[in-house]
């Protein structure tokens, strides 16, 4: 990263008058030319990270590298989440040049067709317990090595603000649906989360409608949730476990609510919601799991008791299931 970003990113982490750019989306389609003759490069790793190739990369390129990529497998994902030093902020300057990109501040930008690029606050930048003036706790890899690599720091956050908190993520997700719920009067508030979840609950959805179970609406009971509002879980002994993957930006409790009640529809239509329901999400799960094994994962099922059975979903990167 150069000084002068770096210097620019101290300015703004001092700064709590600091807004996030929550801007109009205009339409992608219109602006992506014919398709160019170079094969299209295969899935960036790690996930949604730029594609480094020896290939010319030119602006039909780019362009049709980001009307391939920037979908997700799903092709319904809405927004691309980079911290600042990404390279892909310079492929952007070349395709955008009427964008601002050289401050690689953090915030929301609006790129063609809907979509929207998120920059992260890095990690580095938490202060104590705190990102802004959101309290988030400490992450047990603060205070010693890792398990694992799947439990190491998040790389950073996105700062949700009043404003943006509205931005589609992907055709049925948007920002506020992964907030913790705590701090409600409080703003910026610092989210984590990762794209492989939004794309693996986008692919459930689209697998539970083919199989005859048409999803208008999944509704997210709980997305991220910091160490300190997990702790408190934890302590009062609510279902939550200490390393529990919702600190980790990449699980959500969910259930599928299209009658709009709050509660989990009767998927399996034998006049009943109970845990038989969520199972459905689990079989759904395991389809797309054996399509996409990079999105291998977590599904625990719970009966509940305020919003009838559901269905925990992640994206560790390696196959769990419990109470099924």
């Amino acid at each position: 990263m150069h000084v002068d970003a770096v210097d620019q990113i101290k300015t703004w982490a001092s700064s709590r008058a600091t807004h996030l750019l929550a801007l109009g989306l205009i339409c992608f389609g219109a602006l992506v030319p014919a398709r160019a003759s170079i094969a299209p490069s295969p899935w960036p790793a790690p996930y949604g990270a730029p594609v480094v190739d020896s290939v010319t990369v030119t602006p039909e390129y780019d362009w049709n590298w980001l009307a391939d990529h920037l979908g997700g497998r799903s092709g319904r994902l809405r927004a691309r989440m980079v911290l600042p030093s990404d390279a892909l902020f310079d492929r952007l300057s070349t395709l955008l040049p009427a964008m601002d990109m050289s401050a690689r501040l953090p915030g929301v930008r609006a790129l063609p067709g809907g979509n929207s690029l998120i920059t992260l606050v890095p990690f580095g930048l938490k202060r104590g317990s705190r990102v802004e003036g959101y309290r988030v706790g400490t992450w047990p890899s603060e205070r010693r090595v890792p398990r694992s690599g799947a439990y190491a720091n998040p790389s950073g956050f996105i700062l949700v603000t009043e404003d943006n908190q509205h931005t589609p993520l992907s055709e049925h997700f948007r920002l506020r649906d992964f907030l913790t719920h705590d701090q409600g009067e409080v703003w910026p508030k610092a989210l984590v989360l990762r794209e492989e979840l939004i794309d693996k609950l986008e692919l459930v959805i689209e697998d539970l409608t083919a199989h005859g179970v048409p999803v208008n609406s999944m509704r997210v009971l709980s997305g991220f949730r910091h160490p300190r509002y997990n702790n408190a879980l934890v302590a009062g002994a609510l279902g939550a476990v200490s390393d529990s993957r919702h600190q980790y930006g990449d699980a959500a409790d969910v259930i599928v609510d299209n009658d709009g009640d709050g509660t989990m529809d009767d998927l399996n239509r034998d006049g009943r919601v109970d845990l038989r329901d969520a199972r459905v999400i689990l079989a759904a799960v395991e389809r797309v799991e054996r399509v996409h094994p990079e999105l291998a994962g977590g599904v625990g099922l719970y009966r509940g008791r305020v919003c009838g059975p559901f269905a925990h979903v992640d994206a560790r990167g390696h196959r769990a299931r419990w109470g099924a």
